[in-house]
C-alpha cells in the first residue's frame, strides 16, 4: 500500500476535508457531527476510518485530505497500537502541520492504561500537536470541534498568510503545557 500524500489531489474551492482515525468507542461519529454543526465560513467534509490504509477501491473518488486527526484512548492500549500501525501509511509531508493527535479519555490516573507521557512522546516524534480531549460531554466535544475546525481551516490553506507549518509550531507550546499539567 502506498502512503497517503497531502498534495496528490487538487483542492476544492472553499472546501476542507478532515480525516478522523480511531478505533470504535471513541465517539468518532459524535465528534464528526459536532464538527459539521460548528460555525464556519467554508465547506467541511469529514471522513471516518478505524485505521489506515484507506480502501483502494474508492481511491479515485476520494477528496484531498487536508488534516488527519488520530484519536487515541488513554484507557485502551489497542487504540494507541492501531494509531502507531496507521502512521506507516502517512506520507512524511503530512507531518508539516497537517496531522494532530487527540488523547481521548478521563484525565484521572486510575482509569488510564496508557500514560500521557507516552502519547506526548509519540506526538513529539512526529512533530505534531497532542490535544487532550474528553468527548463524552457535548460541551467538551463542541470545544474540541471548534479547535479542530480552526486547525482544519489553516491546514486547508483557507487563512491567507498562515501556513499549516506555522500553525503547528505556534500551537505546540500550549498543548505541551496542557499535557504536562495532567
Amino acid at each position: 500500500m502506498a502512503a497517503m500524500r497531502p498534495f496528490d489531489r487538487h483542492p476544492d474551492l472553499n472546501t476542507a476535508t478532515l480525516l478522523l482515525v480511531g478505533v470504535e468507542g471513541l465517539h468518532l461519529d459524535q465528534l464528526a457531527a459536532a464538527i459539521l454543526k460548528g460555525n464556519r465560513s467554508f465547506e467541511v467534509n469529514v471522513h471516518l476510518a478505524k485505521r489506515l490504509p484507506l480502501p483502494v477501491e474508492n481511491e479515485h473518488i476520494r477528496p484531498r485530505i487536508d488534516l488527519i486527526v488520530f484519536l487515541m484512548d488513554v484507557r485502551n492500549q489497542h487504540s494507541v497500537e492501531t494509531v502507531r500501525s496507521s502512521l506507516a501509511y502517512v506520507d512524511v509531508n503530512f507531518f508539516l502541520g497537517k496531522v494532530c493527535f487527540l488523547a481521548v479519555g478521563d484525565k484521572s490516573v486510575k482509569h488510564q492504561s496508557v500514560e500521557m507521557y507516552t502519547l506526548k512522546q509519540l506526538a513529539d516524534s512526529y512533530l505534531s500537536p497532542l490535544i487532550p480531549a474528553e468527548l463524552e460531554s457535548s460541551e467538551r466535544r463542541a470545544a474540541t470541534a471548534r479547535r479542530l475546525l480552526q486547525m482544519l481551516k489553516v491546514a486547508a490553506g483557507l487563512v491567507p498568510g498562515v501556513s499549516a507549518l506555522a500553525l503547528s509550531s505556534l500551537m505546540r507550546p500550549s498543548f505541551n503545557t496542557e499535557v504536562e499539567k495532567s
